[in-house]
């Protein structure tokens, strides 16, 4: 595995932070700074965490930081 960007799961959560940035464009302006933003940040700690876990020492730490990235599309 040379980059985690090959990986299938960093693609498509990238596209998944493209898609609902987007779509929270049209939420109500009330929502701004409430669930627009609570979505915002759930959606870009999932590749966030597997970037991170990607460059610590060793796949266990990855495996945990997977595990991290879980929890933050399951709060999404």
């Amino acid at each position: 595995m040379k980059s985690v960007k090959n990986l299938d799961i960093y693609k498509k959560a990238h596209d998944l932070t493209l898609s609902l940035y987007k779509q929270t464009k049209n939420f109500p302006e009330e929502e701004k700074y409430g669930l627009v933003s609570q979505i915002r940040r759930a959606v870009v700690s999932i590749n966030s965490n597997l970037m991170e876990g990607y460059h610590r020492n060793g796949l266990k730490e990855f495996r945990q930081f997977i595990e991290i990235s879980k929890g933050s599309a399951g709060e999404l």
